[in-house]
């Protein structure tokens, strides 16, 4: 498929500087962190309310960057295509808007995000900065998914969440306001064709005569395919499916979105499709049709319904700065007038200073115990993962493992808080993936409880929620939560001989479990994982095994 683009590596960057060269002038601009990190800035900005962050790859504009001003977002952080911007990129964003009222983080459902928006959330933290998160998680093709993805509908987040912040309310107003608006919004996509990433190769997997629905906004594959039909009879099996998810009773704001490359005379065709049938009974305002959080050039569309209360009504009409935001409609039949012929017419905290003192010859025993047990275990959790996954757990852990070794004789061993704090800093970008993230943002929370004057056990436990907020995984998704979770509770009730106990038997329930619901082993059938233990939770019962035999 052809594409109009001159240096594959310069899309991005150039795309923007394309918004903002075609944008009044004082209205944005972009931080002088180009091309590494791309973030775009409310040029009036004065840090004197919350500011509204929000972004993810590129490939869905308008979204994030044309979304940015007056009334919606205060900045937006871009990635490449499809892929998540850095933590540092975000962390970059928090630092260049955020004063004294704080910011809200409004991040979609992928892993990537959460995670790198979460760790630079808990950095950001760490710093002093005010930061709140809400996760939109609106897309309802897969109803079994523990973790369903954001879509289209965050762009309702983004409207309230602006419009709350620019009249001046708190950080915990709005990010309240956010959260209880994103848990009430369903969408739905459809498409008649896959997209194309410039400079890549194409293969639609969609045949002459098929459709695909429940895709997502990066071209992954639908909940299902389904044939070719009319127009009508499409819009009939969404509209059945997202009321089944709606909340009964109440009006409800209604987003057509065009995801890239639907002709406006199509797009018309599914908007009266939609509008004429029994779903528009529930429908008081209509926001599109349009193109406002695309997929490249996706030949499909997606229905995002967001139920309404007066606050949330008045929101989304109230006035933006942002042209790629369609104002909202009151939904109306089509008016008809007279022929002539005829008669008539007619929108961180700070670390504490509390410090608690340990023998630091015995936490570097400890430390380092822990750290070469995970080495020695490298090929043993490889040869697990293949299993599985991919095969590169124990590498995973090992690089942490000799990160950390090799920082020893520079961290603060008596002071257990700043150890936590560097070691999530150096997991952050040693070890690579999604672990690596995971883990960091355990050792960063962990070291701010820590620091603020909480024991060890209820530090950990901390970082626990942290990592299990941004990840997702909970017990018995089969991850090495499986084995921390257990292990933790045991720990602050009865000690680490009886955590070890715990993480062990938390290990081998995993084994037992023929369902993983995060992970790369979500994608597997149970005769794949029936009786193979997961690795991270093998590594975690390791971990504390070390822990107890080195403690006594």
């Amino acid at each position: 498929m052809k594409h109009f683009f001159n240096r594959r590596e310069d899309i991005v960057t150039e795309a923007l500087d394309g918004l903002l060269l075609s944008t009044p002038q004082g209205q944005l601009a972009r931080l002088d962190t180009y091309p590494a990190i791309k973030v775009i800035v409310r040029a009036d900005w004065d840090k004197s309310k919350v500011a509204v962050i929000s972004g993810g790859g590129a490939g869905h504009e308008p979204s994030h960057a044309g979304f940015v001003g007056y009334g919606m977002l205060t900045a937006a952080v871009s990635g490449e295509i499809f892929a998540s911007p850095s933590v540092d990129a975000v962390l970059t964003a928090i630092r260049a808007v955020t004063g004294a009222p704080g910011c809200l983080l409004v991040v979609k459902n992928y892993t990537g995000d959460r995670l790198n928006f979460g760790l630079a959330a808990e950095k950001a933290r760490a710093e002093g900065y005010k930061v709140e998160m809400v996760i939109v998680a609106d897309d309802i093709a897969l109803p079994d998914l523990p973790q369903p993805r954001g879509v289209a509908g965050t762009l309702f987040v983004h409207k309230i969440a602006g419009h709350l912040a620019g009249s001046g309310q708190r950080l915990e107003a709005v990010a309240a306001a956010a959260r209880a608006a994103a848990a009430d919004i369903v969408s739905l996509g459809m498409s008649l064709s896959t997209c194309s990433i410039p400079g890549q190769a194409h293969e639609d997997r969609l045949g002459p005569g098929e459709g695909e629905l429940g895709l997502g906004i990066h071209g992954e594959p639908g909940a299902e395919r389904i044939a070719l039909q009319e127009a009508a009879a499409i819009v009939v099996t969404m509209a059945e499916r997202l009321s089944a998810a709606m909340k009964p009773g109440g009006d409800h704001a209604l987003l057509i979105n065009n995801l890239g490359s639907v002709p406006p005379l199509e797009m018309g065709l599914i908007a009266r499709a939609v509008l004429t049938s029994p779903l528009a009974e529930r429908v008081r305002l209509v926001i599109g049709p349009a193109p406002l959080m695309t997929a490249l050039n996706m030949n499909g569309f997606s229905l995002s319904l967001l139920r309404l209360d007066e606050e949330r009504a008045a929101a989304l009409a109230s006035g933006v700065g942002p042209r790629a935001w369609i104002a909202p409609v009151e939904r109306h039949p089509i008016s008809v007038v007279p022929a002539p012929n005829t008669a008539g017419a007619r929108t961180p905290a700070k670390v504490g200073e509390a410090r608690a003192t340990v023998d630091p010859a015995a936490a570097g025993a400890l430390l380092e115990a822990i750290c070469n047990r995970l080495v020695a275990m490298e090929n043993e959790l490889n040869r697990l993962d293949a299993r599985t996954g991919d095969g590169d757990t124990g590498s995973t852990a090992a690089t942490g493992a000799r990160s950390v070794l090799a920082l020893k004789s520079k961290l603060p061993l008596a002071d257990p808080a700043a150890t936590m704090a560097v070691i999530g800093e150096t997991l952050g970008t040693s070890m690579g993936g999604s672990s690596g993230v995971l883990l960091s943002i355990f050792f960063t929370a962990a070291a701010q409880k820590h620091g603020a004057g909480g024991d060890l056990p209820a530090a950990l436990a901390a970082g626990l929620e942290r990592m299990t907020f941004y990840g997702g995984a909970v017990p018995g998704d089969r991850t090495m939560v499986d084995a921390l979770a257990p292990a933790l509770a045991a720990l602050a009730k009865e000690g680490i001989a009886a955590a070890a106990k715990a993480a062990r038997a938390g290990a081998a329930a995993t084994g037992g479990m023929t369902r993983a619901k995060a992970g790369r082993s979500s994608y597997l059938g149970a005769r794949d994982l029936e009786g193979i233990p997961d690795p991270g939770a093998e590594a975690v019962a390791a971990v504390f095994e070390t822990a107890a035999a080195t403690m006594g």
